[in-house]
């Protein structure tokens, strides 16, 4: 009797063991599978907007094969430097793999090189009001927001904007370099909260 207890016990320990490594097996197989999915998308040029700037979802970084122009939508890298430092301590940007640690950005080519931002109540280019482009002097939390002074826009630069009013663009850091572009924004599957 006390045999067949002691076999029975050990049975059990090698199925609970088995359930383990097979539990593990799956997750590990899980993990592998989601990570692969996730670098083949990345690769592809896929990336996953969290942000309220833009619809929420699924975007492409499609290559840019003319000049940028007035009006692209764009995936851009914010400068490394105290544009960057700025916005990721503040949590305006998210982490990520441009070379200032923020994520990129998506964006609406607003000016180009040369143009004259005026920052007032809102932004004017060249004398023309920008659409949607009111300043607010605090963020959500209540944090005071400096608007950039204005200026003309240098070479090699980009003035960028989005609609949403919260957004935080270049009516406050001001111009970035253009070489941060990465290409044109394309909705792929998108929610508009």
């Amino acid at each position: 009797m006390v045999g067949a207890r002691a076999n029975i016990t050990k049975a059990a320990g090698r199925r609970k063991g088995e359930t383990r490594r097979c539990a593990l097996a799956i997750l590990v197989g899980g993990v592998i599978a989601i990570a692969a999915i996730a670098g083949l998308g990345w690769l592809g040029g896929f990336r996953i907007n969290l942000t309220p700037s833009e619809p929420l979802g699924l975007w492409r970084i499609v290559p840019l094969d003319r000049p940028v122009a007035i009006g692209d939508l764009v995936f851009v890298c914010p400068p490394p430097g105290p544009v960057s430092a700025f916005g990721l301590e503040r949590g305006y940007f998210r982490q990520g793999l441009c070379p200032s640690g923020a994520a990129p950005l998506i964006k609406t080519v607003a000016a180009l090189a040369g143009s004259r931002i005026e920052v007032g109540a809102r932004v004017e280019i060249d004398g023309d009001a920008l659409p949607r482009s009111e300043l607010i002097a605090r963020d959500g939390a209540g944090r005071l927001l400096t608007p950039w002074t204005g200026g003309i826009v240098p070479a090699g630069q980009i003035f960028v904007h989005s609609p949403f009013a919260g957004s935080y663009d270049s009516r406050y850091f001001g111009p970035i370099p253009d070489a941060g572009l990465l290409g044109l924004a394309r909705p792929i599957f998108t929610l508009h909260p």
